[in-house]
């Protein structure tokens, strides 16, 4: 009994991060979730009282979500400033993947202020970047002659851009090449001179041969990105 009411449960977040998704806070009907998700409406309201407590509730699936990114990531055995590009990555993928990530970005924006919602994704993900950072200065991966604020400024920016570029509908294979393209920019001004070369730029897919600093050209068409990475890295590549 406890098993199918924690199913029940995990598909009206599934169909709620859906529909908030798809058609923002204020659209999505309870009606609608409890039909998206194949239950009665009785049925949602023995587990969510409001849509307010469903909102919440897509929003800490979310960032559940994205602390276990984080602890695999940090797992594999990464340096931290590496965890944070590959953090970008995985946030890329997710926005198409998962519901629950760009679901959790918008009900932020569109619910910001509200007092029922304690939970804010934007915020928490901020935090995620923010704190990746820090690290990766305090064991000395950043330069040390950059102006913090204005590197933490210029980092979170570009990790929320992501999200932004995600909602144009653009496709996966073009927002892939972006937030390579993004680091391969961004890399040369936050490590000392040469350091980019020992960062992989592209996923984090197991390849023998991964993309990095140098491998993305603002000419190559978006679905080049996915069989770059196949090219051996050039000399003066990862050390």
């Amino acid at each position: 009994m406890q098993e199918r009411s924690e199913r029940t449960r995990r598909k009206l977040v599934h169909a709620g991060a859906e529909m908030f998704h798809r058609n923002g806070y204020a659209n999505a009907t309870l009606l609608d979730i409890a039909a998206f998700a194949g239950v009665t409406k009785g049925a949602l309201y023995f587990h969510f009282a409001s849509k307010d407590e469903l909102a919440e509730a897509v929003q800490l699936r979310g960032c559940e979500l994205l602390r276990e990114s984080v602890r695999e990531l940090r797992a594999s055995g990464g340096s931290p400033l590496q965890t944070l590009v590959d953090l970008t990555h995985w946030l890329a993928l997710n926005l198409r993947e998962e519901p629950a990530i760009p679901a959790s970005f918008r009900i932020t924006k569109e619910c910001a202020g509200l007092p029922a919602l304690a939970t804010d994704f934007h915020r928490i993900w901020l935090a995620e970047v923010c704190g990746l950072l820090r690290e990766a200065r305090d064991t000395g991966e950043l330069r040390a002659d950059g102006r913090w604020e204005s590197i933490e400024s210029l980092v979170a920016a570009a990790a929320c851009g992501i999200e932004t570029l995600a909602a144009t509908g653009m496709p996966y294979a073009e927002l892939q090449r972006r937030v390579s393209g993004l680091w391969s920019l961004l890399l040369p001004s936050l490590v000392p001179q040469g350091a980019e070369r020992e960062f992989r730029i592209g996923t984090p897919d197991p390849d023998p041969a991964p993309a990095r600093v140098g491998d993305v050209r603002d000419g190559d068409a978006p679905d080049e990105c996915v069989d770059r990475s196949s090219r051996p890295v050039s000399s003066g590549g990862s050390a």
